[in-house]
């Protein structure tokens, strides 16, 4: 690895210094070997990689730290948050020389743990390390996983005693929009050079602009409204959308409770312990826009005192972009799962007919969009309670796309449309065997999903295509982890 650490260089009130507490008896999980590779891990510690992880023998060059930051969740201000069982090891140099965070999930007790353990379980890391790598593998911007390994000789009590694991993540950006708030509460002096950092190390194009930080705020605004779009796009539920869990380069980070939707009901509230609501599916784009109002505030005191009160307009302005930024990038999105042309101004109008049919006939959301890519109609229509409805949109949807080669818009649609997605049904099949020392289904669901748009006859099985039959209940998933 090559190491190039700059976040611990920021000044020491930003973090806590400690060494990792590595798991006894530890067991391999699962390895990315090509992630690996990308970080450019020479071949030895390739080969030594459950010791790396386990924090047993870390490169010379890491520099465990754990970031302290806040936040406000479910919608109120939480205070001091901040790494509470993970440690950032360091910052590596990539083939492609981008500066990626290597952070280790796990890691034991910090001054930031407040009342829990330091740790992780095996349930929750396997879910992130497979996510992670689900969205990464649908291009969509996302923190990724090197591997996991874990022990039974540390169980850790959550609903019940689980195995401990250990999990070293990786991310472009592990900056949150909480750090930000635990500066301005807690440590204002440090504004100018934290935001300074940032702007350096990832943005560092706003440095040449006439204002700096505008540039930056509306950076991140439009960052997070593509972000925001595509999870929408492929039915990707975060489930905890609070503001210590977005960070300033518009990536995906802090898996718990999330979901890949499959009957597709935008309400649906896939975190057990949102009783409110607050973070379904249909509410993500509204909660991204109220945590970026949150974050904008925090840049107000950069401005001169003199300037104060066009920096505020100018920052509701940047804000005011959020919106058609989000439409726009769904709106594409949209059409290209759909094959229809961006450039017809039908074409929006009947991709959200067809929403309205899977939501109403409760229809998988995956695989009705795979049918439409492969031109299966009768499979959905078969499936409608409300025929009418369908051929009529059916219709529309034959009128619209006669008016393009349809070769160029297949290729859209199968390019946009994912075969295998992550079914909860399917990690919590995986992460039962992985209780029992079977890793089998991790690294058959990890291969599967490497390529979700390509059929994989010898790899799928065919509860991979579907939900669960609807007599049997869902998987819950809780914020425990």
């Amino acid at each position: 690895m090559h190491f190039d650490n700059t976040y611990g260089l920021l000044d020491d009130k930003l973090y806590h210094r400690q060494s990792v507490q590595s798991l006894e008896h530890v067991l391999p999980g699962h390895f990315n070997q090509v992630l690996a590779q990308q970080l450019q891990w020479t071949a030895e510690e390739q080969n030594d990689w459950v010791n790396i992880i386990n924090g047993t023998h870390l490169p010379k060059e890491a520099d465990p730290l754990a970031m302290v930051y806040a936040g406000h969740q479910f919608g109120q201000w939480a205070g001091q948050l901040g790494d509470g069982r993970g440690l950032l090891l360091g910052q590596v140099l990539d083939q492609a020389q981008n500066r990626v965070d290597l952070h280790l999930k796990g890691a034991g007790l910090t001054p930031y743990s407040r009342m829990g353990d330091g740790r992780a379980v095996l349930r929750s890391v396997i879910r992130e390390y497979l996510a992670g790598h689900a969205l990464n593998q649908l291009q969509i911007p996302s923190s990724n996983a090197v591997g996991f390994v874990y022990s039974h000789d540390l169980k850790i009590r959550r609903e019940q005693l689980e195995p401990a694991a250990m999990m070293l993540r990786t991310s472009d950006c592990h900056v949150r929009l909480g750090h930000f708030e635990w500066i301005n509460q807690y440590q204002p002096q440090l504004l100018k050079e934290f935001t300074e950092y940032c702007l350096k190390n990832y943005y560092p194009d706003c440095l040449k602009a006439d204002q700096p930080i505008l540039a930056f705020a509306k950076h991140v605004i439009d960052r997070t409204a593509y972000m925001i779009a595509q999870w929408q796009l492929v039915g990707f539920a975060h489930g905890v959308m609070n503001t210590d869990n977005l960070n300033i380069t518009g990536s995906t980070l802090d898996f718990g409770p999330y979901g890949f939707m499959e009957r597709f009901r935008p309400n649906w509230i896939n975190n057990h312990s949102d009783d409110r609501g607050r973070y379904t599916y249909q509410n993500q784009p509204s909660i991204a826009h109220w945590n970026l109002w949150m974050w904008l505030n925090n840049l107000i005191p950069l401005a001169d005192s003199t300037e104060k009160e066009q920096f505020k307009n100018d920052l509701v302005t940047a804000l005011e972009a959020y919106e058609p930024a989000f439409l726009n990038y769904y709106t594409a999105g949209l059409c290209k799962k759909m094959g229809l042309p961006l450039e017809d101004e039908r074409s929006f109008d009947c991709g959200i007919a067809f929403l309205r049919i899977l939501q109403t006939e409760q229809l998988d959301y995956t695989s009705s969009f795979r049918h439409l890519t492969t031109h299966d109609y009768t499979e959905i229509r078969d499936n409608c309670l409300d025929i009418r409805a369908f051929d009529e949109f059916l219709a529309l949807y034959h009128a619209i796309r006669a008016t393009q080669s349809a070769e160029i818009l297949d290729l859209d649609m199968q390019q946009h449309n994912p075969i295998y997605i992550l079914r909860n049904h399917m990690a919590q099949r995986a992460i039962e065997l992985a209780e029992q020392d079977d890793l089998s289904e991790v690294d058959r669901l990890f291969k599967l999903l490497t390529h979700p748009f390509s059929k994989q006859p010898d790899l799928e099985r065919p509860q991979d295509l579907a939900p669960l039959p609807s007599d049997q209940p869902e998987v819950m998933v809780s914020c425990s982890s």
